[in-house]
């Protein structure tokens, strides 16, 4: 667990230097961040703390390989889609609707709920579980929802919004991208 968490904290910092997000650039106030260290981050690390405290019984194997394969994923996905959206909104302002973003419109947050989720698995105890609740329905959720007020200005939005999904992907847009793969494999 520790291993996964610590290496996240040097990816994210690795981002952050490499393609910037402006929203964390922002002036915050004292008191912003302090809310923000008091119902995110510390929340966050109450997974660590249960595991290394014995308060929380050993995970399974079968459960850390689990949360350890969500983790990577997630990493892969958030990175990936950041990238994405870095180096295109850089060139070209706009909707972006193609990459990660062509299935689903919002593949950063599945990401980190992908790299958090992995985390709560790996700690046999509902307290983590409860944080990432807290965190994807108080902060995820209405960030979401405001990102998807700020994309509906664009011309192609309704339909952008009709053949993709929130937070994954709809079926039928699968079967679409895996048929259309196969047939440029042909």
């Amino acid at each position: 667990y520790t291993a996964a968490h610590g290496s996240y904290g040097l990816c994210w910092l690795l981002k952050h230097f490499a393609m910037p997000d402006p929203k964390w650039e922002a002036d915050t106030t004292v008191l912003a961040q302090v809310n923000i260290l008091a119902l995110i981050l510390l929340p966050y690390w109450l997974a660590a703390y249960l595991l290394i405290s014995g308060k929380a019984p050993e995970p399974p194997i079968e459960t850390c390989f689990i949360g350890l394969m969500l983790y990577i994923m997630g990493v892969v996905i958030m990175m990936t889609a950041d990238a994405q959206k870095h180096f295109t909104l850089k060139y070209k302002k706009g909707l972006i609707t193609t990459g990660m973003f062509a299935l689903i419109r919002h593949p950063n947050y599945l990401g980190e709920m992908m790299i958090y989720g992995g985390f709560a698995t790996m700690v046999p105890h509902w307290i983590p579980k409860a944080v990432l609740a807290w965190v994807w329905l108080q902060v995820f959720l209405p960030n979401m929802k405001m990102k998807e007020s700020s994309m509906s200005r664009y011309p192609e939005w309704d339909d952008y919004c009709a053949r993709t999904g929130f937070l994954l992907p709809p079926p039928i847009a699968l079967v679409r991208c895996i048929s259309s793969a196969r047939t440029k494999g042909e």
